[in-house]
C-alpha cells in the first residue's frame, strides 16, 4: 500500500490491491482531489480513520442515454410530482448526504474535511448538484464531480420513495443534452444497477477517462 507524501502524486492504479485501495494518507486539498479524480482515484474512508484513496478493479458506468426508466418510474416523471434545480443548493445537499440515516450503515463517510473540501472545489466550479423538489420542499439530492465529459457521481439521498430515482434520471438527461460522454457511479449498488448502470473493467474506465480528459 503506498503512503502519500506532502507532494500531490499518485502512484499507477494497477499498483492498487485487490479490493480497490491504491493509497492512504496525505490531505483532500482540491488540487490533490482533482488528481484523484482525473486518474480513476476517489477518497473513501470513515471518520477518525486515515484518508483512504480507491481505484476499484470494476467500476460502476452508465452512459447518460442508457438510463433505464421503469414505466412506473415514467408515470412518476410525466405527473410532474418532482421539481428539479441544479447547482443552487449544493452545501444543502451536502448536508443531507451526510447525516441521511442509511440502514445497515453506521455513521458517514463524508468526513468535515471532505465537506470542506467539496465546498471549495464547488467554489471552483467542480462539485455540483442536483436538487429535487416536492410541495416546494427538498426531498432528494445527489452531487459529484464535474470533469468536463465525465461526471463523476458522489452521493445521494432521499427522504421520500423515488426522489433519488428522479434526481438520477434528471442528472442523465442533463448530461446527454450536454453532450457528455460517461456517468462515474464509482462502486456496484443494487440501487445504480437498477437504473442502468453496469460494471466495466478499471483497465477499460481509464482508458475512456484519458481519452476524454
Amino acid at each position: 500500500m503506498f503512503l502519500l507524501p506532502k507532494e500531490y502524486i499518485f502512484p499507477p492504479v494497477t499498483l492498487a490491491q485487490r479490493d480497490g485501495i491504491l493509497a492512504v494518507g496525505g490531505d483532500l486539498h482540491p488540487e490533490r482531489m482533482l488528481l484523484a479524480y482525473r486518474n480513476g482515484i476517489f477518497p473513501w474512508y470513515n471518520e477518525g480513520e486515515p484518508i483512504i484513496w480507491y481505484a476499484p478493479p470494476k467500476r460502476m458506468v452508465l452512459k447518460p442515454e442508457e438510463v433505464y426508466i421503469s414505466k412506473s418510474m415514467s408515470k412518476i416523471l410525466k405527473e410532474n410530482i418532482f421539481t428539479f434545480t441544479f447547482n443552487q443548493y449544493f452545501e444543502t445537499v451536502i448536508h443531507n448526504c451526510q447525516n441521511i440515516f442509511r440502514s445497515g450503515q453506521n455513521g458517514t463517510w463524508i468526513t468535515e474535511d471532505y465537506k470542506k473540501s467539496l465546498l471549495k472545489l464547488h467554489q471552483m466550479g467542480y462539485a455540483q448538484s442536483v436538487e429535487v423538489w416536492k410541495d416546494d420542499q427538498l426531498v432528494g439530492g445527489l452531487y459529484g464531480i464535474n470533469l468536463r465529459k465525465v461526471f463523476s457521481g458522489e452521493s445521494m439521498f432521499s427522504t421520500i420513495p423515488n426522489a433519488s430515482k428522479a434526481g438520477f434520471i434528471y442528472l442523465c438527461h442533463k448530461l446527454q443534452s450536454e453532450n457528455y460522454d460517461l456517468l462515474d457511479c464509482q462502486v456496484y449498488n443494487e440501487h445504480l444497477a437498477s437504473l442502468g448502470a453496469y460494471e466495466i473493467p478499471r483497465k477499460n474506465f481509464m482508458k475512456f477517462l484519458k481519452s476524454e480528459l
